[in-house]
Formats: C-alpha cells, sequence, structure tokens
C-alpha cells in the first residue's frame, strides 16, 4: 500500500534521524520496504537478516529490489555487496529501530486517528472486526489490519502477517491517514512485539483477550509468550488498556501493566465491564451489559460460542471509550456479523450443520467444541490438522481436545510446509488412547469428504484450522484449498 502523495525525506535527514553522520549526498526517499518485491522507483531498500536459523540475508536480493527502482540501501552490515553503485548505510542494530524509523518517514501516522491494538491468543481477529463494524454504525472512516488483510474504509488489500512487517505497517497506517480514516484497529501479534514490528506506533487503546500455548516454536516459554504480550501494556505504546480479568493471564497483566486499565468480565461483577445477563437462544444472546460510569446496553448479540461474549463485551468497551453512543450501540447491536472462517456456517439444504472454524491452539479447539455440541442434538464430527514448522508441543494438546469434544474425530493434514504430515499425525495421536470411532485420513480433502458421509440429521461437522484461508502449504508451494468450498462441494456431492 502507497500513499498517492508519497513523502520525500533526504538520505541525510534519514542518517540525521539514525544518529549517523551523514556521508551521502542529498538524495531525496520517497518510500521505504525490507522487501525487494515490493520496490517502487525512489526507495530505500532496507536489507537485513532474516528471523530463524534458515532464513536469508535482505542483501541476497538487493539486485532485484535495484532493478525495481530503490536508489539506496540500509543494511544491518551482516551482508557483503559487492558491484553496488547505490548508496548505502550501515547500522548494526537496525532491525530494533525500523519501526521507529518508518514511523517517522510517514509522519507518525498512528497519531493521527484513534488506533486500537489487540493482543491475546484466542479472539483478536473477531474483537477487532466487531470493534470497527461498531465504529462503522456510528458513522466512523475505520481501518482494520490483522488476519484477514488490511482494511481502508470499505477497501480490502491482502495481508501475509497478523500484524505486518514495520515499513508495511507505517506505510498502511499513512495510507489511511491519506483517506481520512479516524479510527483504526489492529491485531498485535507476540511476534511483532519481540521482533519491534509496532515500534514507533502509538495506540489510543490497548485489549489483552486471553492467553493459552502457541507459538512456542518462537517463544519457548509461556513465561515468554506472555512477556511479549505484556510489552504492549507498557507507557513506550498506550495510553489506556482493556483487560479480560477472567483469565489467569490476564489477572497477572492487570497487576504488572505500566498503563492505567479498565476491567471487563464475562463473569465478575466487580469488573468495570461486566455482563448482567446474556440468555442464550437458538441464533445468539440476549444480553444485558453493565459499564463504566454504570452504563447499561441491552439488545440482541447475533452469535454463539460463550467465547463470543468476550470479544463483543471488549469491542463494545472500547467502542464506547472512542466516543460511540451506548444507546446507538444498542440499537444497532442485531445487525452485528461474524468473520469470515469463525464458526462460519455452510448451509446447502442438508439436514445436518456445517461449520468453518479457524481454531488451531488447545484451548480454541476446546471452546469451538464445546458451543457446537451445546446446539447439536446429533454426533459432533470434526476434523483437525496441525501446521508443520510450528509449535510441536501443541499436537498432542489439540489431538486430545479433538477427541475430547467430539464423538468422531478424524485427524488429518493442515499446511505441512516442510514437514512429513504422517509425523505430524503421530505426534498429534501417539500418546491418545483413540476410540474406535477416530478415524486418519492424511489428504484433507478426504477427511471432509469422509466427516460430510458420516452425518446424518441433527449431526453437525465441524472443520477446523484453516477458517478463512484458501491455501495449503507442502514443501514451500502453496496450492489452492479453502476448507469452505471443499465442505460445500463435498456435501453438494452427496446430496
Amino acid at each position: 500500500m502507497r500513499l498517492l502523495n508519497p513523502i520525500q525525506k533526504s538520505l541525510p535527514e534519514i542518517e540525521k534521524f539514525l544518529g549517523l553522520e551523514s556521508t551521502h549526498t542529498n538524495l531525496d526517499i520517497s518510500g521505504l520496504t525490507s522487501n525487494s518485491r515490493e520496490v517502487l522507483a525512489g526507495d530505500l531498500f532496507i536489507a537485513v537478516q532474516g528471523v530463524g536459523s534458515s532464513s536469508r540475508h535482505g542483501g541476497e536480493f538487493a539486485a532485484q529490489a535495484i532493478e525495481n527502482g530503490a536508489v539506496a540501501i540500509l543494511s544491518d552490515g551482516k551482508f557483503q555487496f559487492s558491484k553496488i553503485a547505490l548508496p548505502i548505510i550501515e547500522l548494526p542494530h537496525l532491525s530494533s529501530v525500523i519501526g521507529d524509523l518508518a514511523s517517522w518517514f510517514y509522519s507518525h501516522p498512528s497519531r493521527s486517528m484513534v488506533t486500537v491494538g489487540i493482543t491475546g491468543t484466542n479472539g483478536k481477529t473477531t474483537t477487532a472486526a466487531l470493534l470497527s463494524q461498531l465504529w462503522r454504525f456510528a458513522g466512523r472512516e475505520s481501518g482494520c489490519i490483522g488476519t484477514l488483510g488490511i482494511e481502508v474504509g470499505s477497501e480490502h488489500f491482502a495481508g501475509t502477517h497478523t500484524t505486518p512487517e514495520a515499513t508495511n505497517l507505517q506505510s498502511a497506517l499513512a495510507v489511511m491517514a491519506e483517506r481520512h480514516v479516524t479510527h483504526t484497529v489492529m491485531e498485535v501479534s507476540s511476534h511483532s512485539l519481540v521482533q519491534r514490528r509496532v515500534s514507533g506506533t502509538r495506540f489510543s487503546l490497548v485489549g489483552f483477550t486471553n492467553l493459552s500455548q502457541d507459538h512456542l516454536d518462537f517463544h519457548q516459554t509461556m513465561a515468554d509468550y506472555f512477556a511479549a504480550k505484556a510489552k504492549l501494556f507498557t507507557l513506550e505504546f498506550a495510553d489506556l488498556g482493556f483487560i479480560n480479568i477472567d483469565d489467569l493471564h490476564g489477572q497477572k497483566l492487570l497487576d504488572i501493566s505500566e498503563i492505567p486499565v479498565v476491567t471487563l468480565s464475562r463473569l465478575n461483577t466487580a469488573a468495570t465491564w461486566h455482563y448482567v445477563r446474556a440468555d442464550l437462544g437458538s441464533a445468539g444472546f440476549e444480553i444485558a451489559i453493565r459499564g463504566t460510569g454504570g452504563i447499561l446496553i441491552e439488545g440482541f448479540l447475533p452469535l454463539i460460542g460463550a467465547h463470543n461474549l468476550d470479544n463483543a463485551l471488549m469491542a463494545i468497551a472500547m467502542a464506547v471509550e472512542s466516543g460511540v453512543d451506548p444507546l446507538l450501540i444498542a440499537a444497532r447491536l442485531p445487525e452485528i456479523r461474524g468473520i469470515a472462517g469463525r464458526l462460519e456456517k455452510i448451509e446447502l439444504g442438508q439436514e445436518f450443520s456445517a461449520v468453518v472454524d479457524f481454531a488451531h491452539s488447545p484451548d480454541s479447539v476446546a471452546r469451538v467444541l464445546e458451543t457446537l455440541r451445546a446446539s447439536t442434538s446429533g454426533k459432533l464430527i470434526a476434523v483437525l490438522g496441525c501446521g508443520g514448522d510450528r509449535d510441536k508441543t501443541k499436537r498432542p494438546l489439540m489431538g486430545s481436545a479433538l477427541v475430547a469434544g467430539s464423538d468422531i474425530a478424524i485427524f488429518t493434514s493442515d499446511n505441512p510446509r516442510s514437514e512429513d504430515p504422517a509425523e505430524i499425525l503421530k505426534d498429534m495421536t501417539s500418546s491418545l488412547n483413540l476410540p474406535e470411532s477416530a478415524h486418519i485420513e492424511l489428504d484433507r480433502r478426504n477427511a471432509i469428504a469422509q466427516a460430510v458421509a458420516l452425518a446424518g440429521p441433527g449431526d453437525c461437522v465441524a472443520i477446523l484450522g484453516k477458517g478463512h484461508e484458501s491455501g495449503q502449504e507442502v514443501n514451500g508451494v502453496k496450492t489452492p484449498f479453502d476448507d469452505r468450498l471443499e465442505l460445500a462441494q463435498a456435501i453438494g456431492g452427496v446430496q
């Protein structure tokens, strides 16, 4: 994403910001990027060492960057450039300041709007989407950055990370500011906090949803994972925090937060924002919420799943704090819609229910299956796999959640990446006493078809793990694969 009216800063200005003595002539720079494929004419190409032992250095792609129009290179000094006539600036600690540099280059765009950050293991995407909807109901021009991509008003742009790389993030925020977006919400991943992708971003409000095991391939321990999330609740980033204190890690965060905190709870009426009532019906909840100053918001929330009560509570609390009238929220609440790949129903007139969900952690698998169990009169048939090159320690936990939460558990592949799918399934199942009803099917398409073939009237088929994703990655090659389409085709084939 690029500005219609690019910002111009000179190379000496950039060197001065970085604390370096200028050794280059006055050269205009019109953009920053660390992706050689995204370089446009006039850009400064940022070349740093990639994350992970097998990652490559950006300097390897300098030739492509130059071909695409880069006019200078900023490097961390870990790559030896040769036969390059462009100015090259080196800064050993470059990776830690890219976010601050990008924010400064694009004139600190997060400060020109109400900027909200949501972190946590589960619920980030839904909470962000619900908040964005509430802003739009109130006539606010809004943006959203996260797992589903980047929304700028009514426009949608694809994304590759939950939280974009630092240069892309600040560029996206700058585009929002240029297009008069007044409110934006983003999902803030633990990776992005550790890698300082959000450095230089100033959040008006930040929220913590919950924490459960995930991403331990990156963080190693739950303590490290929590510490990464907690970084968002510091004076560096934010003015005010919202914390779900039903979560044990939320209670811990409440004690160590550097910034003032608003508490939220589905269960504890001592929290600033809490439910007075949440009565489940066939299509959602009749709710009553108490908030700051005794605010009462009542209405129908057309979402299922107790976890969505948590997501809605945070979105509503943040909407009110950012200026949305509680009366408007109550009136428009029935218009709230769920998001792609989260408890998304596939309805083709079949006699059983069929749902696709992004659940890909032990806790989220358990929550989704618990939700579906409550509305299923027959068998609950669930399909699940684990991604390759990711946290291996959660695989048996996910397998256990699948078996415990379903009547028929079908184990299959889910983005095996560079790993052997059969070995991933062994990790999921080897420590379990699988019931006779369980199935192991390496081919995900066949697993989905098998689940549908086993379903009868009153049953529920749940396809978990990929949600909105539209590809399956095997040995570095991503081929088209959408659980929603595959499930629909399987249902159509048996009718």
